[in-house]
């Protein structure tokens, strides 16, 4: 379990990050071995950025490929600067950005008939959803309930992102759950 203090080196080492790609146009060197136990498990995380709770920024990966720490601070830096639906973060944005960071729990498949069957699985508010469909995937994390609070409407505008037309159901699903850091 991680404890307030984590989340405010998770939150601290997210902005440095930021902070370092707009001074020297990468992502810092950090040394995991320098962190706590609990910052060094190997977790999946997304780090999302906003301005006036508009995104402006959204990295990650659902799979745990690398320690917290490490994960946090090189999808701090992708989400200013690697986004592609953004041109990367400038020094003025960066004063007015809020950061938040999703550390995601493994994500286990689901098995559906047909996308009712899919719908009455997900629980709103809670679920994270990944889709597959002819080797497009895409996500939603929890957080994205609260634009899209419609389990129809959720799975819709993920098969857009994913570029599955919407008439068609994904082949395959997966749900997670995620711990929200805020600042």
């Amino acid at each position: 379990m991680l404890s307030t203090e984590h989340y405010q080196k998770l939150l601290q080492i997210a902005r440095q990050s930021i902070s370092h790609g707009l001074e020297k146009n990468c992502a810092p060197n950090i040394i995991a071995d320098n962190y706590h136990e609990r910052l060094r498990e190997i977790l999946a995380t997304f780090v999302t950025l906003k301005i006036d709770d508009q995104l402006r920024g959204c990295i990650g990966t659902t799979q745990a490929i690398s320690p917290l720490i490490l994960s946090v601070n090189d999808n701090a830096y992708s989400s200013a600067f690697r986004d592609p639906r953004f041109n990367p973060l400038t020094q003025d944005e960066f004063e007015k950005i809020h950061i938040s960071i999703s550390v995601l729990t493994p994500s286990t498949p689901v098995a559906f008939n047909c996308e009712y069957d899919l719908f009455a699985q997900l629980r709103p508010g809670i679920d994270g959803l990944i889709i597959e469909k002819n080797n497009r995937r895409a996500t939603f994390l929890p957080s994205v309930w609260e634009s899209l609070s419609r389990p129809e409407e959720f799975l819709l505008h993920l098969k857009l992102k994913a570029g599955i037309n919407s008439d068609e159901p994904p082949e395959k699903a997966w749900i997670y759950q995620s711990i929200s850091i805020e600042e």
